[in-house]
């Protein structure tokens, strides 16, 4: 009796998770040209806007490169969550609907998130391990981010 109930929990299971595979969140398909007015903003040298698009843009832009896993659900509902959690802490995307004084405090969270090692968030390079960031590239995205605060620092908002 205990047999055919837990094969039936699992066929059910089974066939739960096969259904699901129709069914995912929505992608986030948005154009990689619109991080053009944060580069533009912010001016990182190349080695820098390298690193931002593999290791930043995927989570913290309105566009992403999706693996093949992500065709698997549950794991898109995953990644999705991944992605809008990203997505509020900073979007890249957005830029220019932020305010001056928002501008610096998001790079001031980048550099404290890169130097503390809590971005890019280890799941990310457990599948992605080029996005595992030496010292060398912490130093640049930090040293450039001193650099693009400048801007921000004494410059009062309109009133």
């Amino acid at each position: 009796m205990i047999k055919k109930l837990v094969k039936n929990a699992f066929l059910a299971i089974l066939i739960v998770l096969l259904l699901a595979q129709f069914f995912g969140p929505q992608k986030n398909h948005g154009d990689l040209a619109s991080v053009e007015a944060f580069f533009e903003d912010t001016n990182p040298p190349e080695d820098v806007k390298l690193i931002l698009k593999d290791v930043c843009f995927d989570c913290h832009s309105d566009h992403t490169r999706y693996p093949w896993y992500n065709a698997i659900t549950p794991v898109n509902y995953w990644l999705a969550d991944h992605i809008r959690h990203g997505k509020r802490g900073l979007n890249v995307s957005k830029w220019n609907n932020y305010t001056k004084k928002k501008k610096d405090h998001k790079l001031e969270e980048l550099v404290e998130e890169v130097q503390r090692r809590h971005m890019p968030l280890l799941s990310y390079t457990w599948t992605h391990s080029a996005a595992t960031l030496t010292d060398a590239q912490v130093r640049a995205v930090t040293d450039w981010v001193q650099i693009a605060r400048l801007k921000y620092v004494f410059v009062k908002e309109p009133q």
